[in-house]
């Protein structure tokens, strides 16, 4: 942190961080969570009453629709989530960050109004099937601005400013978790809870837009952001002098030249954009994809049957990766220039074939060697943990090797990469799930 910068009063930039976080990710996270009411509203009306009769609508019972609406969705959410960070990554200096995030989160806002009052509108399941996944479409795209945008605003600020935008997703995940579990508890209609689901991330996302507003008044954001657009002063001479490779000092970069190369942005920060890009990859290979299909194998048809995945899963691997992800505020080992980061990352590898050899059901390839649920919840601890610790430490990092003026750029690499991480993740889950 510069010495002459004004303090951060009551951690406001920070919680404001935390705010935004927690909005870019919760709406998605309510609308993934409402999947069984998705696809409830997609049987065909001839399955209708087997289903009222407590026929689950697996198996043949499901209609084509709902079959395929979770690989649909997935396409739908990761490919618009890769395209638009992309497109931020290059167009985001000549679009105004103000019209970015706000018009992202006002767009946001309005699909998820939309989507609560069509709980309540009788539709067939064909038309309702299109308007699902178009809203899917516009969320990912703008949720993709919106993340690239966040990460870029967090990139001139200290590095632990990163850290509360990604503990604000991991606290997303935790409380859509959560949600699930309660909704089961309750034994309430999957209509009622769906529609809580959608008013509640109406809310949060109006938080977000409030908070945002208050953001450009603060006057420790407004010192980092004014630095940002003086890169020629001694403080970034200094930094300057940090970044060069093998510790030579560079020619000053021309005065006014705003403009940065992304090849030379990229250059400084590709080790850390590919090991965010894989650790995504390794944890959306897996997760939900294989661990969602384990089963217990000490339940008798009880209550932790029926709650094992919701708690053992979901609300387990969200818990851990928002600890992971919160650690990165008062922990930032190994730094940002060692190797051992990059191993420890491609060391989660090792998760994909412990996770393929619990028991997965249906299999039909491998065996089954971690029988025990002990195994499962013990692989998901450090599997989801990992996770959010060291991909929070990339994205922390990223943006630091960087001059101060280039690192709203840094931000959105960091970013893209993160997408990118995602959709390579669902793409090899298909894999993952097919040999098992």
């Amino acid at each position: 942190m510069a010495a002459n910068a004004p303090t951060d009063k009551y951690r406001g930039v920070w919680l404001i961080f935390f705010m935004l976080g927690l909005g870019t990710l919760l709406p998605w996270n309510f609308f993934m969570t409402a999947t069984r009411y998705f696809t409830s509203r997609l049987r065909e009306p001839s399955l209708v009453s087997s289903a009222a009769n407590g026929t689950s609508g697996d198996g043949e019972q499901r209609s084509v629709l709902e079959a395929k609406f979770n690989n649909v969705m997935t396409l739908c959410a990761m490919v618009p989530l890769l395209l638009f960070t992309c497109l931020n990554s290059f167009l985001h200096s000549l679009v105004p960050q103000k019209l970015r995030v706000m018009g992202s989160l006002a767009v946001i806002m309005a699909v998820f109004m939309v989507t609560a009052v069509l709980v309540k509108v009788p539709m067939e399941p064909l038309p309702f099937f299109i308007i699902t996944m178009i809203k899917i479409i516009i969320i990912n795209s703008f949720g993709a601005i919106l993340q690239g945008s966040l990460f870029g605003m967090a990139g001139p600020l200290p590095a632990s400013y990163t850290t509360p935008i990604m503990s604000g997703q991991g606290l997303a995940g935790t409380f859509a978790a959560f949600a699930m579990i309660c909704a089961i508890a309750s034994g309430s209609e999957m209509q009622d809870a769906a529609f809580g689901y959608f008013i509640t991330a109406c809310g949060v996302i109006f938080l977000s837009i409030l908070s945002y507003i208050m953001l450009p008044k603060l006057e420790f954001f407004q010192f980092y952001q004014e630095s940002e657009r003086a890169p020629d002063s001694e403080e970034n001479m200094l930094d300057l002098m940090k970044t060069e490779s093998g510790g030579a000092v560079g020619p000053a970069e021309p005065s006014g030249g705003q403009g940065v190369s992304m090849t030379t942005i990229f250059r400084k920060i590709w080790l850390l954009a590919l090991s965010v890009c894989f650790t995504f990859t390794v944890t959306i290979g897996t997760f939900p994809a294989v661990t969602a299909d384990v089963k217990s194998t000490i339940a008798d048809g009880g209550s932790w049957e029926l709650y094992f995945i919701p708690v053992s899963c979901f609300l387990l691997f969200n818990l851990c990766d928002w600890a992971g992800r919160s650690l990165t505020a008062v922990c930032t080992w190994p730094g940002r220039d060692s190797l051992l980061l990059p191993a420890l990352i491609g060391g989660r590898l090792v998760f994909v074939p412990l996770f393929m050899l619990c028991n997965v059901q249906p299999r039909f390839t491998l065996p089954v060697y971690f029988h025990h649920d002990a195994w499962f919840i013990l692989f998901m601890l450090l599997f989801a943990f990992s996770n959010g610790y060291l991909a929070s430490l990339c994205m922390c990092f990223g943006p630091k090797k960087v001059l101060p003026h280039e690192a709203e750029t840094a931000g959105a690499i960091m970013a893209f990469f993160l997408s990118l991480g995602l959709a390579l993740g669902a793409a090899l889950s298909f894999l993952f799930r097919g040999l098992i």
